[in-house]
């Protein structure tokens, strides 16, 4: 597809490679980083200290499904070509070299019509549950990670790929020191991981630390979706399981429990926090965590922070709609599947990023047919989603 301008595209991934955490791991903690076990049986399977990580069930690190391949495979469902012709599709296939290395991801992004991209982690971005409880283990892991994360795709070299590093907020002290790294090593982007950082909000001014270095820096805070624990925090007092596989979740824990409630209770925490009135320079991304519950928070925020007038606020109440703060600061990058005009239309086409997921199963094989979904917007408004709006905020 011709756009006749390069794109920049908000939700790239990359695959890890067996030594992402191991590399740059502080001596003391290698025998508890995340890192790939032969079991008794010759299987391999990713440890987190002494914990089994079964998110990710079938993750390894040689194999991957095609790009597009899901798309595909519901495309030929929908046509009612299913049957044999699924079964028998090849599901993964060896890495792609574009999958692992830097060089080789510049030279697809050109062929692609991209010029620019975010790369978020496929593991990596669902690891911190499983460490929440030690920060000591959390952080020596999240520095060994980020550290190899510059070594082989620079948090952002030359403007052409921009690799969020991971942090936390469990441990403020920490947050900040990683932070000021990444941002001497020239990242415009990093990434949170969505819900309460050890039982606080994000926005508690405990943090306010890290949120002014970010503001100052005006750099962006992604928030990607992954595992952010409310199935063992929440889901288990309805009769589910603490910790399913990720495509072994029931459709309640689907519903309820992953995706939207992590991303929503985290900009509703930060909007009532009147986190952006401190802190005017922040902008958020939220990143795969699709875009259904974008109008039915707003709504819904508007009318209870009425409600909630004579309750307790962390920096005292808004003095403005809730919808209104969050088309000033959040930025949403939709699933390509969903209606991303009517999305632009409601919050602002300002606020809408283009995303491809590529390569990952579930995105685009092309990512550049996302603007297809845009035909009924004018031109000048799908060069803001599939370009401006990102370039913008990438700029320093």
């Amino acid at each position: 597809m011709e756009l006749g301008y390069r794109a920049l595209d908000a939700d790239n991934h990359y695959y890890e490679p067996r030594d992402a955490f191991t590399r740059y791991i502080d001596p003391s903690f290698a025998d508890r980083a995340v890192r790939p076990v032969i079991e008794p049986d010759g299987s391999e399977e990713v440890y987190i200290g002494n914990q089994r990580f079964t998110f990710l069930e079938h993750r390894n690190f040689d194999t991957a499904p095609r790009p597009g391949m899901l798309r595909e495979m519901l495309q030929a469902m929908k046509r009612g070509e299913g049957g044999a012709n699924i079964r028998g599709t090849r599901v993964s296939e060896p890495h792609r070299p574009e999958y692992v290395t830097r060089s080789a991801r510049v030279e697809v992004l050109d062929d692609q019509g991209i010029e620019a991209a975010v790369l978020f982690p496929t593991l990596a971005v669902c690891v911190e549950h499983y460490m929440v409880d030690d920060p000591a283990l959390l952080y020596a892991n999240l520095s060994a990670f980020n550290r190899w994360l510059d070594d082989e795709w620079g948090l952002n070299r030359d403007g052409r790929i921009h690799a969020p590093p991971l942090l936390s907020l469990v441990d403020p002290d920490r947050a900040v020191a990683e932070l000021e790294w990444a941002l001497d090593r020239g990242a415009r982007v990093v990434s949170l991981r969505p819900g309460p950082a050890a039982g606080r909000n994000l926005a508690d001014p405990v943090f306010d630390p890290f949120w002014a270095r970010v503001n100052e820096a005006r750099a962006v805070v992604g928030f990607h979706i992954g595992e952010s624990g409310y199935n063992q925090s929440m889901s288990v007092h309805w009769g589910e399981e603490p910790n399913p596989p990720s495509h072994r979740q029931s459709a309640l824990q689907w519903t309820c429990f992953y995706g939207d409630r992590p991303i929503m209770e985290t900009m509703a925490a930060l909007i009532y926090a009147n986190l952006f009135e401190a802190f005017p320079n922040v902008r958020i991304m939220s990143v795969e965590n699709g875009s259904l519950w974008v109008d039915y928070l707003m709504a819904a925020m508007n009318k209870m922070n009425r409600m909630g007038r004579n309750g307790p606020w962390l920096r005292g109440p808004l003095t403005e709609k809730p919808s209104d703060v969050f088309r000033r600061h959040v930025f949403v990058s939709p699933h390509h599947e969903e209606p991303v005009a009517d999305l632009a239309r409601s919050i602002g086409v300002s606020q809408v990023l283009f995303g491809s997921d590529w390569p990952h199963a579930e995105g685009l094989a092309q990512p550049l047919e996302f603007a297809e979904g845009l035909s009924s917007l004018p031109p000048s408004d799908i060069r803001l989603i599939m370009r401006e709006n990102l370039a913008g905020l990438l700029a320093a």
